[in-house]
């Protein structure tokens, strides 16, 4: 069903209906571009870390629009043994609320923008009649607007309720608390006359008292002044104030309005992730104030649409899925955080099980028998023996794909295929039990493994990014660091180590690469060879993330000074912690971590239904950090080894009821 700006409102209530009843999502973008800088090849270098996949991808392909959103949704009948989908095909434009709302700017890659149109892309559809939307910072400052615009309309007098930012007239202040905020303001005239004092530590007070603070230092102190609410370590809240120029002032506010906006979206999907196991029907209807104009949620739009899937907390299902994901927080959610540890603490309360696969493909047992990951072909392969394609119908009033015609680059078309691609791999999974199950649930233990972990592309030894906890470090003590003259072509590389057999060249730019040796015995010899060298330049992979480590530190401190580093982290730290602490607990959707090494390939002709079949399972089980007091170093320090567990079939060849997954991402190709 196509979903454009003229008929989003009249439909939306089948797109609530469809991700109510629906067992779980597929869906898929489509971008204005890829890259605004480097092209793909080093965008996604082969020995990419997943911080350092994440920083560029962060930076390159973020001010991109996601203009197409497909979606369909699946709902197994068990009467005929079918799935029902519903396919949606929303087209997405930020579309200008009004004079005062954001008017977003984004860019267009020419390449992405051809192939789209080779394709048979409407870009009328996009920025004519695509849909608006609004993340949740917009959608608040707009909402505030529109209270101030109803109270003034109203003849209310002086705002009952001033927001912290605004600074227009001043707040009617209680007789019982006139004398406290008297005495606060006299500390802030001491503040600001001193020479020596920067920072003023109010006393702990009433929320309400917090709240009279912010307004009256709002419009009493337009400048000059940081008003920040922090904790002590009994959990009580108080008020730092500290004496900053303009720029820094706003520099803190972005900063605290970006922190409140994820710990908002934690709270909200942690909520809603403690109460989603034990419901069995979930109400999805837009809920907001009572006075919430009709014009407002026609601003928010399409944001609703991702709130809705966000909420439902089913398994949303997506191919080569780490863009989609990664423009889909930013754009409907808020901007994406620097740090990659908080993008995958929001990605996982906004979508608390997420699988891709990409990566399903690129694992055992479908590694041996699918030669080719791309959608397009793995659908075809998928549809030949072993394997047995689904049984699926569209629901009644919906238009249904038809796989022959290959409607590639619709988003909606995308999505409905990589969920047959996930119905056949789920199912070719059943086949291994005994006795075999020829239908496997999105719910099933056996496709548990794969939730959460993220495909990435083109890295040699690091297959995804793993959502629910540390990412896999392997060692690469058999890759260098080789710099260049820019002149240099592939071909002057694979001579200059024509005596060390097969290589691998990963170009990082136009003066260095990483070349992977076949035998890591031969790294210092090459190493050595360099010594007197005046052109290149070689050194182990290990000294090349020491010495940058050391330049990123270096410059850290110099922009920011060494106190100014340590106040951040004593003031971020004890919330990050708590926060951290508390959805791990109550996430109790997603419990696969990181896997160690292990092969699996359960070949039939090798081992039979009826074989014994042993297999090592390895979770990553993270300490608990019970004081929050602990710095950020010494949290990660407590991660405890890998705790190898053994399970294996019953004599009978059935899987075990205490059952642990039958099959595992492994963490090598």
């Amino acid at each position: 069903m196509e979903i454009i700006r003229s008929n989003f409102k009249s439909n939306l209530h089948k797109v609530y209906q469809a991700i109510e009843e629906a067992d779980f999502f597929a869906i898929d973008g489509e971008f204005s571009g890829i890259s605004d800088g480097p092209p793909v090849t080093a965008l996604t270098n082969g020995f990419d870390t997943p911080e350092e996949r994440y920083q560029k991808l962060k930076k390159h392909s973020m001010d991109f629009l996601l203009f197409q959103f497909g979606l369909c949704a699946f709902k197994y009948d068990y009467t005929d043994s079918k799935y029902i989908t519903k396919s949606f095909n929303f087209y997405v434009f930020p579309k200008p609320f009004s004079r005062s709302s954001p008017d977003v700017k984004f860019v267009c890659q020419s390449s992405s923008i051809d192939f789209l149109a080779s394709q048979g892309f409407d870009f009328n559809k996009v920025f004519r009649n695509g849909i608006p939307y609004l993340n949740q910072e917009e959608e608040r400052q707009l909402r505030e607007q529109y209270d101030e615009k109803r109270l003034q309309s109203n003849g209310a007098g002086a705002l009952s309720y001033v927001s912290p930012n605004t600074s227009k007239c001043p707040v009617t202040i209680p007789e019982d608390q006139k004398k406290f905020i008297d005495h606060v303001i006299e500390k802030i005239e001491d503040l600001l006359q001193s020479e020596e004092d920067k920072n003023l530590d109010l006393e702990p007070c009433t929320g309400f008292q917090r709240k009279l603070i912010y307004q009256t230092l709002s419009w009493k102190y337009p400048k000059g002044i940081h008003v920040e609410t922090l904790e002590t370590e009994k959990k009580e809240r108080y008020i730092v104030i500290s004496k900053v120029d303009e720029e820094e002032r706003k520099r803190r506010e972005q900063q605290k309005h970006a922190k409140e906006q994820r710990r908002t979206i934690s709270l909200r999907c942690q909520l809603h992730v403690v109460l989603i196991p034990h419901t069995k029907k979930t109400t999805l209807k837009q809920k907001g104030p009572d006075d919430c104009s009709e014009e407002l949620n026609d601003a928010v739009g399409f944001s609703r649409v991702i709130h809705a899937i966000a909420n439902s907390g089913k398994l949303v299902i997506g191919h080569n899925m780490l863009l989609d994901v990664m423009h889909t927080v930013h754009q409907f959610y808020c901007p994406l955080p620097a740090d990659l540890n908080e993008f995958k603490e929001m990605t996982t309360c906004v979508f608390p099980r997420l699988l891709d696969t990409k990566l399903m493909a690129s694992t055992q047992p479908f590694k041996d028998i699918i030669n080719n990951t791309s959608l397009a072909e793995l659908e075809k392969r998928l549809k030949e023996t072993p394997f047995n394609p689904p049984k699926v119908e569209s629901a009644e009033g919906f238009p249904s794909y038809d796989t022959a015609s290959e409607q590639l680059h619709e988003a909606g078309y995308d999505a409905y295929i990589t969920g047959l691609c996930f119905i056949s791999m789920a199912n070719y999974l059943g086949t291994f039990l005994s006795p075999p199950k020829t239908h496997v649930s999105a719910r099933s233990k056996l496709v548990e493994p794969f939730f959460n972990k993220l495909f990435l592309m083109r890295v040699m030894d690091i297959p995804y990014l793993n959502l629910e906890g540390p990412d896999l470090q392997p060692k690469r003590d058999h890759v260098l660091h080789v710099t260049f003259p820019k002149e240099w072509k592939t071909s002057d590389l694979y001579q200059l180590f024509s005596a060390f057999g097969n290589i691998q060249i990963s170009w990082i730019d136009d003066t260095s690469a990483f070349v992977s040796l076949s035998q890591p015995e031969q790294v210092q010899i090459a190493v050595n060879t360099s010594k007197y060298a005046e052109s290149y330049r070689i050194q182990t992979y290990a000294e090349y993330v020491g010495k940058k480590h050391e330049k990123q530190i270096k410059r850290k401190w110099t922009e920011d000074g060494w106190k100014e580093v340590e106040r951040k982290r004593l003031n971020t730290q004890c919330a990050s912690y708590a926060l951290q602490n508390h959805y791990h607990h109550a996430n109790s959707l997603t419990a696969t971590g990181t896997v160690g090494k292990r092969t699996l390939s359960p070949s039939r002709a090798e081992a039979g239904l009826e074989a014994r079949v042993s297999e090592e399972l390895s979770d990553a089980e993270l300490e608990q950090t019970d004081s929050c007091a602990e710095s950020l170093s010494e949290g990660r320090k407590k991660a405890k080894k890998l705790k190898r567990m053994k399970k294996d079939l019953s004599p009978a060849g059935s899987l075990s009821d205490s059952s642990a997954k039958l099959f595992e991402v492994p963490d090598t190709w």
